[in-house]
């Protein structure tokens, strides 16, 4: 989970969401969330399918929100790890039951009530949390106050399990957050708007390696709570 690429098609442009995600693939981005809010099951499906032949094979591929378009995505032979869900969507324990013990889960989280909701539900059930917004960003307008790398660390600090920062993520950031305990970096603007979206991703990564020396771990994990 290094380097998380969110994708957005109003700013991958006239390139397109799926030639971003192959370049950034290309640049080392280990998972891929296809984020489309305006669009419906149908669109995110014919998405979903090429973004998938774009990852071919190369990194982890999760849908946001949509529970429903995962599965079919999968009942269609469309190579889907799995969700991320925010708080006010689907379920997650049914989530788990309807993709099984291997799929990827992901959860939003930014308070510590979010934090102990998690360390309640059974071992397992979630694999990651996407915590942030780290600085104001206009990808999500209706985001919660930005928790900076300092605020991220004290929810790290109590996680059960691993935590991915999210929200206005910027490369400056990188080293930091890693030291901060985040066990990746999930990047929207970033990439997607970027005119070489492989070398902002092997410039990100490079950053996030430079942070390892004075990395804390992230998150409790597999020790506490419902770590995999």
């Amino acid at each position: 989970m290094s380097l998380y690429l969110v994708t957005d098609r109003e700013l991958c442009g006239a390139r397109g969401v799926a030639e971003t995600v192959r370049r950034a693939v290309d640049g080392g981005v280990g998972i891929v969330q296809l984020r489309d809010k305006h669009a419906d099951a149908d669109e995110q499906l014919r998405q979903a399918e090429e973004i998938a032949a774009a990852i071919d094979g190369r990194a982890a591929f999760v849908i946001n929100d949509r529970l429903d378009v995962a599965l079919a995505a999968r009942d269609r032979g469309i190579p889907v790890d799995g969700v991320h869900l925010g708080q006010g969507d689907t379920a997650v324990l049914g989530a788990r039951e309807a993709l099984g013990s291997d799929a990827i889960i992901g959860l939003t989280a930014n308070t510590e009530e979010h934090l102990a909701a998690v360390a309640r539900l059974p071992r397992g059930t979630v694999d990651h949390l996407g915590v942030g917004v780290i600085r104001p960003t206009s990808t999500k307008p209706d985001h919660p106050p930005a928790l900076g790398v300092d605020g991220f660390a004290r929810l790290a600090a109590s996680s059960p399990v691993p935590c991915v920062a999210i929200g206005g993520v910027r490369l400056e950031d990188a080293a930091g957050l890693r030291a901060a305990g985040a066990a990746g970096l999930a990047v929207v603007s970033a990439l997607c708007a970027a005119d070489d979206p492989e070398r902002a991703a092997r410039e990100f990564l490079a950053a996030w390696h430079a942070g390892q020396a004075g990395s804390r771990p992230a998150g409790r994990g597999a020790s506490d709570g419902v770590g995999r």
